[in-house]
């Protein structure tokens, strides 16, 4: 979703503060798949709301972006990023409709937008364009569930004392795997992983440095770290001491997608707009480029990572 993050040139650090040793409720030794969903689920089902005003988002190769990360249930989620000397940068936004990304930098100007319901079609080149659901990021950041009516594997003891849970997932891309490790004390979600048909990895979420909000008595990563493997995107977000089932903040100016004078609508779902064009978010751009300029194979090569 963050195309065109590299040509982001001015930033600021945020450097969070050391983080208060975790104390709470604890699994069972031995715990079974059921004990593990519920207390995950029994966390995660609660949180309504993510307020975090103080985040920043950061990725290889670009400084970092203070960032305000907003949630609500479903699927409702804005990110918006900006520097202290440029002001705002990028904005991610998804509603109950549609989601959409814009980066001021981007060349040619471009506010990129796509309607979930042209977006799940099993032909939308949406899904090219964007090849990882958005709504993926809503579980990144740790509203997740283990769902106890899909076929299961697990749990599964690894070193660390961690458990493995593996479930098959239903998708217009076909059959796929979701891989979730928690933490065998705390029953902290400490990754997500989902694998294709094939068992490729499409996209992968580490958290860390998990804490207890006071208020709500729920439980959020600070850190959130998503990688796409396939595409070479990676970028981390600090959600930092994020408020928890607190009322959003002017919820008709988050939830609403914006309008940015100077860069036209281009709805991912519509084939016109990248006709003749590869999909491909350069180094210097990240926009879609006219064909012959980029050597590429179908979908977005996303900012590299270093291994």
């Amino acid at each position: 979703m963050l195309l065109g993050l590299t040509t982001l040139m001015l930033g600021c650090r945020v450097f969070p503060a050391p983080p208060e040793p975790y104390t709470g409720p604890q699994l069972p030794p031995n715990p079974s798949l059921e004990q593990i969903a519920a207390f995950v689920n029994g966390n995660s089902s609660k949180i309504q709301t993510i307020i975090a005003d103080q985040g920043s988002l950061s990725a290889p190769g670009m400084p970092t972006l203070r960032t305000e990360i907003l949630f609500e249930r479903p699927w409702r989620l804005r990110m918006r990023g900006e520097t202290s000397l440029s002001g705002l940068e990028m904005d991610v936004g998804s509603n109950d409709e549609l989601f959409w990304f814009w980066v001021k930098r981007n060349e040619p100007p471009a506010f990129y937008f796509c309607r979930y319901a042209d977006y799940d079609q099993p032909a939308s080149i949406a899904r090219r364009v964007v090849p990882i659901d958005p709504r993926w990021l809503v579980e990144a950041l740790g509203v997740t569930e283990i769902d106890l009516n899909v076929p299961t594997q697990g749990p599964v003891a690894l070193a660390g004392q961690r458990w493995e849970i593996r479930q098959q997932r239903q998708s217009v891309d076909g059959p796929m795997t979701k891989v979730v490790v928690v933490d065998g004390q705390y029953g902290f979600v400490l990754a997500q992983y989902l694998y294709d048909a094939q068992g490729r990895l499409l996209v992968s979420a580490l958290s860390y440095d998990h804490r207890r909000e006071p208020v709500s008595g729920l439980v959020l990563p600070r850190s959130v770290e998503v990688s796409v493997p396939a595409s070479g995107m990676a970028f981390r977000l600090y959600l930092g001491n994020a408020r928890i089932n607190q009322p959003i903040p002017s919820p008709s100016v988050a939830w609403n997608m914006p309008v940015y004078q100077g860069y036209p609508l281009v709805n991912l779902a519509d084939p016109r707009n990248f006709a003749g064009m590869v999909t491909v978010a350069g180094a210097a751009s990240g926009c879609p480029v006219p064909a012959g300029t980029i050597s590429s194979s179908p979908g977005l090569t996303w900012i590299p990572v270093t291994q």
